[in-house]
């Protein structure tokens, strides 16, 4: 299953980058990549998945931060979305015991996008190696090959090295990111008409990137009461592998995907 096209979404800002893979003539799955990465990170994993799927509604992929985005257009516009799959990710980023500091976060967060937008600094210039390093160092989970091929996305070739084709104003987490108490999440998710698959790896984020017990029980809060809210019409699996799973082994999830976009109850089959 080969790219069709590179597409161009005109923006005020500017534009939104996307790529089309499979058959005009099939309804479509809408991916949305994680933070800081591109579509070249579902590159390994679409070819693995079902070309032509019958659906009356599109359905939603989202891979870490697409997973929230996708979560929240779900509930906002629930009569649109047939199937949402939230691979390593939340359909919302709950409050943690740093609530109180939200409005503290979104002042710097704002901040932030005023100094970028008044620096006007050009990109870093760097060679293809370096950029490479500096990617595996902020992604401890990206494989060598992994960097390399978000990098071939995300960078521009000129004559001295790469830069990085990324909108700076959005390197600030707390400006991308919107978090919602329990109790709004518990209300959201009752909007939801989707049948939801949610695919976490035992080595992913919650593994491995926070240091303490309280956010493995955010991630059970989040899977009790989808499955409480929602019943047949969730399913959690555990795959073995990190946080890019969807490339470093695309086969350990492709099955788990493939099954519940393909059967009209939403089920995956068993492993």
């Amino acid at each position: 299953m080969g790219l069709i096209s590179e597409l161009k979404l005109a923006v005020p800002w500017g534009h939104i980058a996307a790529k089309a893979w499979g058959s005009h003539q099939a309804t479509p799955v809408l991916c949305l990549h994680g933070w800081l990465d591109n579509a070249n990170s579902f590159d390994r994993l679409i070819p693995l998945l079902p070309k032509a799927l019958k659906w009356n509604r599109f359905s939603l992929l989202g891979h870490s931060f697409g997973g929230a985005v996708g979560g929240m257009f779900s509930c906002i516009f629930p009569e649109m979305v047939d199937k949402l799959i939230l691979l390593e990710s939340l359909p919302f980023v709950l409050d943690t015991n740093e609530m109180d500091n939200l409005l503290t976060y979104k002042r710097r967060a704002i901040e932030h996008v005023l100094q970028v937008e008044a620096s006007r600094k050009p990109e870093q210039v760097v060679s293809p190696e370096e950029m490479l390093q500096r990617l595996l160092k902020k992604n401890s989970h990206a494989s060598e090959e992994c960097g390399k091929h978000l990098l071939q996305r995300g960078t521009t070739q000129v004559a001295t090295g790469v830069w990085l084709n990324r909108d700076r104003r959005i390197t600030w987490a707390e400006h991308c990111l919107d978090f919602v108490s329990r109790e709004l999440f518990m209300h959201y998710i009752k909007n939801l008409q989707a049948r939801v698959l949610l695919v976490k790896a035992t080595e992913g984020y919650y593994a491995l990137r926070r240091e303490d017990d309280a956010d493995k029980e955010t991630v059970m809060f989040v899977v009790s009461s989808l499955k409480s809210v929602l019943k047949e019409r969730f399913q959690y699996f555990e795959v073995p592998g990190n946080h890019y799973i969807h490339m470093n082994q695309p086969q350990q999830v492709a099955r788990v995907i493939s099954s519940f976009l393909q059967n009209k109850e939403g089920t995956p089959a068993s492993l």
